[in-house]
């Protein structure tokens, strides 16, 4: 059976939620971060180079980084469910918001989360100019989202599971204000009212409230 280890607060909260979409049997591990560095414990750093969630073994597979997790279950234990091929109108759409998601919205979070614990003041240029490219980056998924009901375009698809968490879980880390962005707080209601997510939120981090508003 495929074992997820999950880090609580983490990344991970994605491949539970897809596994729970797709009705793959799993077994979760749950790893704790340390209390003061909030880093992942010593255990979950053994079993990786790079010591970060989410990791899966699936036989004689581990593998890591929540893209390429997201990517092999679906090929491997989903039928291709929750992907669009070559031959959807929407696949280019598709294949652009999936990596939209770690390749520039959880980058710009984390930037802006790093940048808001220093002592530099509010408007250095370095503070400045990442904060208005996070702006940037919402305004235009907020603009996409008053034309279509899923990132991808008509369907739900693993591209909206790989973006929820640095809309919700990742605002724990970095607090931010979404209230200009009509479209995406209610994609967010629409997402945390989906069965597989409230399940897998409860497995996952099940003292935590989602942060869907």
């Amino acid at each position: 059976m495929l074992t997820i280890h999950h880090l609580g607060t983490s990344q991970s909260e994605r491949i539970l939620w897809l596994c729970e979409e797709l009705g793959v049997p799993y077994q979760m591990k749950r790893h704790e971060r340390d209390a003061v560095t909030r880093l992942s414990p010593p255990e979950l750093q053994a079993m990786h180079p790079m010591g970060t969630a989410p990791v899966i073994e699936d036989g004689d597979v581990m593998l890591a980084e929540s893209g390429a997790i997201v990517d092999y279950i679906i090929g491997r234990h989903g039928n291709g469910r929750l992907a669009l091929g070559p031959a959807h109108p929407d696949f280019a759409q598709y294949l652009y918001w999936f990596h939209f998601a770690n390749a520039t919205f959880q980058p710009l979070m984390g930037r802006n989360m790093v940048l808001s614990r220093t002592n530099l003041p509010a408007e250095t240029p370095v503070i400045t100019s990442t904060r208005d490219r996070l702006a940037r980056a919402l305004k235009f998924m907020d603009a996409r989202l008053s034309e279509v009901p899923f990132l991808a375009g008509s369907e739900f698809t693993a591209a909206d599971i790989m973006i929820v968490f640095s809309l919700t879980t990742m605002r724990h880390f970095y607090p931010l204000d979404l209230a200009p962005y009509a479209q995406i707080k209610a994609y967010l209601q629409r997402m945390g009212a989906r069965e597989a997510y409230r399940r897998a939120m409860a497995k996952g981090d099940p003292g935590m409230k989602p942060l869907l508003e």
